[in-house]
């Protein structure tokens, strides 16, 4: 005689998955991130834009330039990268512990995000003169 090799099955075999709702959920969660990504990128271009002004100002003899020709250079090198979050008269132009001089700014971005809901997001860059 020949014996069935076939397991029984005790019960119905359990199905596994994500439900509908638990794919609502992520989706959800998706699209805020997405939300997010999208209200903060345009400010961090900009940071880089200041920052990419700020170190073009390292090309130039800082120690020898006037505080209003260093604001001059930077607002030339702003305007060309279309920067319209700070301006020369932002920047702080100071001399550091070696005694070069220093050209740096602190800003914040508020960008709403919906409703009465907005993030506040802090900046700050320097160049130093060598």
């Amino acid at each position: 005689m020949r014996k069935n090799l076939m397991t029984k099955q005790t019960g119905p075999k359990k199905q596994g998955g994500s439900t509908f709702l638990g794919m609502l959920f992520v989706g959800a969660a998706l699209v805020f991130v997405a939300l997010v990504a999208m209200k903060v990128f345009p400010a961090y271009q900009e940071y880089f834009s200041v920052t990419t002004a700020l170190k073009g100002l390292n090309k130039e003899p800082l120690a020898t330039m006037s505080k209003k020709e260093i604001q001059d250079s930077f607002n030339r090198r702003a305007n060309t990268s279309y920067v319209t979050v700070v301006t020369g008269t932002d920047l702080t132009i100071d001399k550091n512990s070696a005694g070069e001089t220093v050209a740096s700014v602190q800003y914040q971005v508020i960008k709403p995000l919906f409703g009465n809901v907005s993030i506040l997001i802090d900046f700050a860059s320097s160049a130093d003169a060598k």
